[in-house]
């Protein structure tokens, strides 16, 4: 457990295992043999780890043991394994970023990124323009344009706000790899009447 309790540091350090477990699993060509007890291990870990299970999801659980609700969150969650996991940098003027590598685990067409996995990361990329801490924004419209197939491995995902029209915030943004261009997208967020001044 870490410093705070929360065992935080634990947890985080499962997800990365388990991330390299759905790689693996993904990729192995061992044999029938060794899938099987591999499993056999697998299935003993559920057992271990289902002994004490949360109700509900990570978000929605008792917020008082030092871990932030996102730590669930399908693309920045430090304990969801299908998280990449991405990290928001932002710059001088408001624009945001990250670079990601999306591997064997975000396949859709073969040696591609999944367009819906394009979409969940220019989602919450976009997102995170009109996000204030204390003040969140949910996604309104999201509306993309597919140039070309975005190749497994690392990409950056970028947005910049266009425009604020009241509790509106515009925002564009897009999915580059090292030959440009692959995804485009605009987007509407909207701040909820709890969140407005």
């Amino acid at each position: 457990m870490g410093n705070d309790g929360s065992g935080a540091p634990a947890y985080e350090a499962l997800t990365q295992s388990v991330r390299r477990l759905i790689d693996a699993t993904i990729r192995t060509e061992a044999g029938a043999g060794t899938v099987v007890a591999a499993k056999t291990h697998i299935d003993c870990a559920i057992e271990q780890l289902s002994e004490s299970l949360m109700p509900g999801s990570f978000g929605v659980r008792n917020p008082f043991d030092g871990q932030p609700v996102t730590s669930g969150n399908v693309m920045i969650g430090a304990r969801n394994p299908v998280a990449p996991p991405l990290v928001i940098h932002r710059d001088a003027g408001g624009a945001v970023w990250t670079e990601i590598t999306l591997g064997a685990a975000y396949e859709g067409p073969p040696g591609h990124v999944h367009g819906g996995v394009c979409a969940l990361v220019l989602d919450h990329v976009l997102g995170a323009t009109a996000h204030e801490p204390g003040r969140p924004a949910y996604t309104g419209t999201l509306t993309l344009r597919y140039v070309r197939g975005t190749p497994l491995g690392l990409v950056r995902a970028e947005a910049w706000v266009e425009r604020v029209e009241g509790v509106k915030t515009f925002a564009k943004g897009q999915i580059t790899d090292s030959q440009g261009l692959t995804v485009g997208a605009e987007g509407v967020f909207i701040k909820p009447r709890g969140a407005r001044d």
